[in-house]
């Protein structure tokens, strides 16, 4: 058959052109192949950027090389015969597969240079004999067109039902699974107290646990987003805890070894997260947060490689400044202005859950806790971004909370004192102001740190009036595309938030509390297994847990595991 073909040449380019769109049966095993794979290439021919343009020279082509196999079959039909069109941005596509629309045009337009040779008595160029042999090479190639034509008939019922039965026109589903193995090493479990002689045994279990999380992204308009999140896991906030234990009662005995993705609904699904956010003019984008608000979603948290919770880093703290969490898990509005552009302001309201499930949150007026009378947070911050080489953000955040379990000065980041200084129960305000950078060195190489200080004042409870000063500070490096592309080898290293002074800090029964000072230190290595699919293994070493040089330093190994679909 092949040899068949290539003698056409001896009759005329353009027949062998005409035979060429009506014959080529390897475009049948092409179109097979289509369909097994991406079902969407069907429609591409009926792009609006898919037009073609007509051309007079193959030179304008700029994807065509002399030394491409068809060259000059290819130059004789442009310059001789003139019935070959290109695309708009002066390209042929010699490899892309053929659809039936193109190859109706391609035929078309040879068989009108045909007939108008023909009208012109141009008989030197198409004779009788070419257009006999041209029959003949149809009826030979006849069972070859029809089972093109079946399949790509296939494909045509394969794409409606596709498009009869698709999820939504407006809505994407996007999941992420993580598997995480853990444990904990070191002497004993840490306290608050100055005698290390009572500290009970670390009494750490490895765990391996999960957690899935299924989001429901709708776009109506093309720049706005609706986001419904559906979660279950089993990671328990103490690293080696059972999951029915509390922190204080067993594993570490300290939070500032928590995982930077746990969360326990005790592999229960519930909807965590209901958003909604538009354009409301070029320059101004609003958020409105129904519950499960977290500022760090909603705002620039200036750590990219490991801000997030199933691809950033592997513990709580190194993933972004605490004044990030500050209304957590809350309900209200973000409004940023210019966000795309150098200079953007934005400005944010957050009433969070302080209660278990939502009890007592913004949802919940009837116990005195609404959305502007209960537990809230004011928010602002200004960034700068001249280029991405450089990033940096000031932040402030005022914060009123009830000082229950569920909400505290850093939301369980830091030491348990540094949390609730005033002890739980008691009505606390703080300002907390904190300013952040990212430093893009190189494509392979970026720094970024941030730095806190947060002021509390109690309103309620035997401390009224006293108030209390915090700090805390930390900074990542980034080594990208470490041992392959798309890898990030990455180091933390700060100290978690640590009450430094304040009445409270003197007071006769806090003398002793956060007198010394934690480090965090974590290495991790992320490696991209797949496009899909990404496999961390890392080590945080907490120095001086509680900030009480009495404990014993704590080590957390972790294996975590991520898929995205």
């Amino acid at each position: 058959m092949t040899k068949r073909f290539w003698n056409l040449f001896k009759v005329s380019p353009v027949l062998v052109a005409a035979a060429f769109f009506a014959a080529n049966s390897a475009l049948a095993a092409e179109v097979n192949e289509q369909v097994t794979t991406n079902v969407a290439q069907l429609s591409e021919s009926q792009d609006s950027n898919n037009t073609f343009g007509q051309v007079t020279s193959v030179s304008q082509f700029s994807d065509v090389q002399p030394t491409d196999w068809a060259f000059q079959a290819l130059q004789s039909l442009v310059e001789r015969y003139g019935c070959i069109a290109g695309y708009p941005n002066s390209t042929y596509r010699g490899n892309r597969a053929l659809t039936r629309y193109e190859f109706a045009a391609g035929l078309n337009a040879c068989l009108d240079r045909v007939n108008e040779l023909i009208a012109t008595a141009t008989a030197d160029l198409v004779s009788k004999q070419d257009l006999a042999t041209l029959q003949r090479l149809q009826e030979e190639y006849s069972a070859e067109l029809a089972t093109l034509r079946g399949r790509v008939d296939g494909l045509e019922a394969r794409t409606a039902e596709l498009e009869a039965n698709q999820f939504s026109t407006t809505t994407k589903l996007v999941g992420e699974g993580i598997f995480a193995v853990s444990d904990v090493f070191g002497g004993d479990r840490a306290d608050t107290d100055l005698d290390p002689g009572n500290n009970a045994d670390l009494n750490s279990n490895t765990v391996f646990s999960d957690r899935v999380r299924l989001n429901l992204y709708s776009s109506f308009t093309g720049t706005d987003q609706l986001q419904i999140r559906l979660n279950a896991g089993n990671i328990v906030s103490n690293v080696g805890s059972p999951a029915t234990a509390t922190a204080a009662a067993t594993g570490t005995g300290t939070n500032m070894t928590r995982l930077g993705f746990d969360g326990d609904t005790g592999n229960s699904v519930a909807i965590d997260k209901v958003n909604y956010a538009f354009n409301f003019t070029d320059a101004v984008r609003v958020k409105i947060d129904a519950s499960g608000g977290e500022l760090y979603e909603n705002v620039n948290s200036f750590n990219p490689d490991f801000a997030s919770s199933g691809r950033g880093a592997l513990s709580r703290y190194g993933r972004f400044s605490p004044i990030y969490r500050q209304g957590q898990n809350g309900a209200g509005l973000t409004v940023t202005f210019n966000p795309n552009s150098a200079i953007s302001l934005t400005g944010a309201y957050l009433a969070p859950t302080s209660g278990t499930g939502g009890v007592f949150g913004a949802n919940n007026p009837g116990l005195n806790n609404g959305l502007f009378n209960g537990d809230n947070t004011i928010f602002g911050q200004l960034t700068f971004k001249p280029n991405q080489a450089f990033n940096i953000g000031l932040t402030y955040a005022r914060s009123y909370f009830a000082g229950n379990a569920a909400n505290s000065l850093f939301q369980g980041t830091g030491s348990a004192f540094a949390n609730n200084p005033f002890g739980t129960g008691t009505r606390t305000e703080s300002n907390n102001y904190g300013v952040q950078a990212t430093f893009q060195l190189s494509s392979a190489l970026a720094i970024s740190g941030w730095g806190g200080y947060t002021t509390a004042d109690a309103r309620t409870g035997v401390n009224a009036g006293a108030d209390a000063d915090a700090w805390y500070w930390a900074g990542s490096l980034a080594l990208k595309d470490f041992g392959g592309e798309g890898n990030v080898l990455g180091v933390i290293f700060g100290q978690p938030p640590k009450i430094t002074g304040g009445s409270i800090k003197t007071a006769a029964a806090n003398v002793n509390l956060d007198d010394d000072t934690s480090y965090h230190l974590e290495g991790l290595y992320k490696f991209k297994l797949s496009d899909n699919i990404q496999v961390t293994p890392g080590v945080l070493v907490i120095f001086n847990p509680e900030h009480n040089d009495a404990n014993d330093t704590i080590y957390v190994g972790t294996l975590r595991t991520t898929f995205t679909f």
